[in-house]
């Protein structure tokens, strides 16, 4: 056994009984290589990732490479969900160095952490010849190591940083249009998406365009949406037996998957088809809703309410194994009802992925489109796939299951929360509800320590005491979107209130007035070699946008000035980044829009407001946030409470007249 037998996260674990004498990052690895004046190899990756466990059976499960990495290094895992901060460093580095990244994540460091070399997936002779030139570079010319590292660490200090813009320039409708349409130059109009291959859902993408779509009337980009909601459903990369997303498709075509299935991936998915639903109401997105909802009630809650990151890829030692099927299993599975099992999920004899006879499940037609050609009824159609369906997934879970990184984190339960709530929003089902408010106790009970501080990592051993735990600016800005989206769909106050408490922490230990940014790291973390600003939208939005967004809302709700003044220097600072690349500031383009056709504040009070707030809620108003109940204490609510439900319309700090009806409300919304 190495240093990593008592570590919490699987990923670490997983290399617990490597040969190589690996260290978890902290005091006592850093430590050892100062004083040893070794050079440091930091070796990133997460649980669910298929090249990392490629990379550890070739190379860190062998004696004699293991031995050359004893010999020369201080060997440190680091599991990048737990700690993003290290990786966003030395992702930064590889960036810098190769243009490119990925997981898992090599980095060789001079003893004082800074970085002298990166790269990715190493194949075993390559790497082991690597590390001996890096070792013998180190010993022979020290001084040059020193000066590429100082030149290394300076560009990770720079890169992603942005300037403060002083000047408040007027937003308008042209400047949407133009980001916009530099984006429509990377729409895959055949098969949805983005580019070729691979391809990531990317959900706060779709968010944003839909938006745009409506508010802008831009039906070009409204048909790019459908198409591309319509052909991820339909894809491999979808369970379509299980349910839930897989983390992108190798193809451009949403084929064949990346099997990991990822959480944060999966809430926020859950919120893409649930607003999409709003905006344009599809059967299928309402389904899909509900499968990702039960997978991840499923396979990835826990029995305190938490949700657990991720499960594996690979099962049994191949990837893709637990969801792959032959013709001739199928058959023996279904017997006569094989055949249109086949057809609807396009299932050969031949298998229509890499490995002989294999299939990967996927659909082309919907159902009417299928039945017609088919000549059977819709619902008869519909009846005999599901029955097939549950028959193939009762034979499926006696296989040997994917592995399951059991780590709850904040940031990502916060997506998962936000997610229930919107799911919640549009179909108005109990259940969603209830299971939002378990999730919502869990992060308040286990996640947020007695000072009011978030722990990104749950340990049921680590009580929350003052100090406990780490965290970063995406749990606080995820966890606050999420308590705000809560209030929004129950008009409980306290979840406002805790969000609020949390908003004040972030700005005191991670906003930095002189750039108008939030640093990623906390003011009384561990000082790493930079501290970093997490700036562009990825798989899951920056950090920054988030928070952005959240202050927006905030200073609308509780009518604070600071909130208003940091949300609208945190979007300054970004809009002349915005049009360069549209997919990678997704969820500030959905700020701008807000600054640009406002915001609607609705509030709803009287006797029968949770009726009325779902009725309201069935038309689409993406630029709105709303409030109310038949008691409050929020500024905009004061003075309209009365036992006759009313509808208040209110705008840039003025409030149109009471609406009894919905219908009345909308005139006020569409004047």
């Amino acid at each position: 056994m190495n240093h990593l037998a008592n570590s919490t996260s699987p990923y670490l674990l997983q290399h617990a009984n490597n040969p190589v004498d690996w260290y978890p990052w902290g005091t006592e690895a850093l430590q050892k290589a100062k004083a040893e004046n070794k050079l440091i190899l930091v070796s990133i990756g997460y649980s669910a990732c298929h090249w990392c466990h490629v990379m550890e059976h070739e190379s860190f499960e062998d004696e004699k490479v293991a031995a050359v990495m004893n010999e020369y290094f201080v060997c440190i895992k680091v599991d990048r969900e737990e700690r993003p901060d290290v990786d966003q460093v030395y992702m930064s580095a590889v960036q810098l160095m190769s243009g490119r990244g990925g997981w898992p994540l090599n980095c060789v460091c001079l003893p004082d952490q800074r970085p002298i070399y990166g790269g990715t997936y190493f194949r075993k002779n390559d790497w082991t010849s690597l590390l001996f030139r890096l070792a013998d570079f180190y010993k022979q010319k020290p001084d040059e190591a020193e000066e590429y590292a100082i030149r290394l660490t300076q560009g990770i200090q720079q890169y992603e940083s942005v300037e403060f813009v002083k000047e408040q320039p007027v937003y308008k409708k042209a400047d949407l249009e133009v980001i916009i349409n530099n984006w429509k130059n990377y729409f895959d109009k055949k098969e949805g998406g983005m580019g070729t291959a691979p391809k990531f859902p990317m959900p706060n993408n779709w968010i944003c365009l839909m938006r745009y779509a409506h508010l802008m009337n831009d039906e070009s980009v409204a048909q790019t949406v459908k198409l591309t909601l319509q052909k991820m459903a339909f894809g491999g990369i979808y369970d379509h037996i299980g349910g839930g997303f897989a983390r992108y498709s190798v193809d451009g075509l949403w084929h064949v998957p990346h099997f990991e299935k990822m959480l944060y991936d999966n809430a926020q998915l859950i919120s893409l088809y649930s607003e999409a639903y709003t905006w344009n109401p599809d059967v299928l997105y309402e389904k899909i809703v509900d499968e990702i909802i039960a997978f991840s009630l499923r396979e990835l809650s826990s029995p305190l309410h938490g949700f657990y990151s991720a499960l594996d890829a690979d099962s049994e030692g191949k990837e893709g194994k637990f969801y792959i099927f032959t013709k001739a299993e199928i058959e023996e599975i279904l017997g006569v009802d094989a055949e249109l099992f086949c057809i609807y999920y396009h299932i050969t004899g031949d298998g229509n992925w890499e490995e002989e006879q294999s299939n990967v499940l996927y659909r082309k037609e919907n159902d009417e489109q299928l039945a017609g050609k088919l000549g059977l009824p819709v619902i008869e159609l519909g009846e005999k796939i599901n029955k097939s369906r549950q028959k193939v997934f009762d034979v499926r879970s006696h296989r040997v299951r994917p592995g399951l990184d059991n780590k709850i984190l904040a940031s990502w339960n916060g997506l998962m929360l936000k997610g229930l709530c919107d799911a919640y929003r549009a179909f108005n089902k109990p259940e969603y509800l209830e299971t939002a408010k378990k999730n919502a106790s869990f992060i308040l009970d286990n996640l947020v320590n007695n000072n009011g501080r978030l722990t990104r990592v749950y340990d049921k051993n680590n009580a929350l005491s003052p100090g406990s735990g780490i965290a970063f600016l995406d749990d606080y800005a995820n966890i606050i979107d999420a308590f705000i989206a809560l209030y929004e769909v129950t008009f409980d106050e306290q979840w406002l209130h805790n969000a609020k408490k949390l908003t004040d922490n972030a700005i005191l230990h991670y906003y930095n007035t002189e750039s108008g940014i939030f640093y990623y790291t906390a003011d009384d973390d561990e000082q790493l070699i930079a501290r970093k600003a997490e700036i562009m939208d990825g798989v899951t939005p920056a950090s920054n946008s988030v928070m952005a967004r959240n202050l927006k809302k905030l200073g609308l709700l509780f009518d604070n000035e600071q909130y208003q003044t940091i949300s609208t220097q945190l979007l300054r600072n970004i809009v002349p980044h915005l049009a360069k690349y549209g997919s990678a500031y997704s969820n500030w383009i959905m700020l701008l829009q807000e600054e640009i056709f406002g915001t609607y504040e609705i509030a709803v009070t009287g006797d029968d407001y949770k009726n009325m707030r779902t009725e309201l809620e069935k038309n689409y108003i993406p630029n709105k946030i709303i409030l109310g109940g038949k008691k409050g204490s929020l500024p905009l609510l004061q003075d309209k409470f009365n036992t006759e439900t009313q509808i208040f319309i209110c705008k840039d700090k003025t409030c149109g007249l009471p609406a009894r009806t919905i219908n009345d409300a909308l005139k006020q919304i569409q004047a």
